[in-house]
């Protein structure tokens, strides 16, 4: 099987992000009461494929050592990046995972999903570091920034409408 791309594996669990990678934290509060629902949601996939996200999977949940190829785009387009999964947390007042990259991923690095129980709310957040592992994502230098940027708002703007039981794809918002 193939080997994870990166050493700093688990990075994301703690938020201590390594040096050499680009940094992204994006935090969206999500409806009071919505933790069960989100926490679902995460965990099992229902937000990346609400995203409009392909996600092939070898499991129904996240677990630790599940494979995970999501893919971005459409049709000869699409861009599919093998990942495996962490690391897992399904706690009463935390819930979410994080994916580190196979071989074959555009990127090199780690990424999360975690939702959050405080007593200022329920909060979702993705936490990732990255960096070009291929040449088209080298090519496209700050235009990859941005677009894993507006992934992770899309990502907490997908889970706020889940949560209140609007649909992500007819949603004005």
């Amino acid at each position: 099987m193939p080997e994870l791309t990166y050493p700093e594996v688990g990075a994301t669990r703690d938020g201590r992000l390594p040096a050499g990678y680009h940094h992204l934290r994006h935090r969206v509060r999500l409806p009071d009461g919505a933790f069960p629902t989100a926490a679902d949601a995460v965990l099992g996939w229902r937000l990346h494929r609400a995203a409009c996200v392909v996600m092939r999977t070898d499991a129904p949940r996240a677990a630790a050592g599940v494979r995970v190829t999501p893919g971005l785009g459409v049709g000869p387009l699409r861009i599919w990046g093998p990942a495996e999964v962490v690391w897992t947390v399904d706690e009463p007042d935390r819930a979410g995972f994080g994916y580190g990259t196979l071989p074959g991923h555009p990127e090199v690095g780690e990424e999360a999903f975690l939702v959050t129980r405080t007593a200022g709310g329920v909060w979702f957040e993705v936490t990732a570091f990255s960096r070009p592992g291929r040449w088209y994502a080298r090519a496209a230098g700050p235009v990859a920034r941005a677009v894993q940027q507006a992934y992770a708002w899309w990502l907490g703007q997908t889970l706020r409408r889940l949560c209140t039981g609007r649909s992500p794809a007819t949603s004005g918002q």
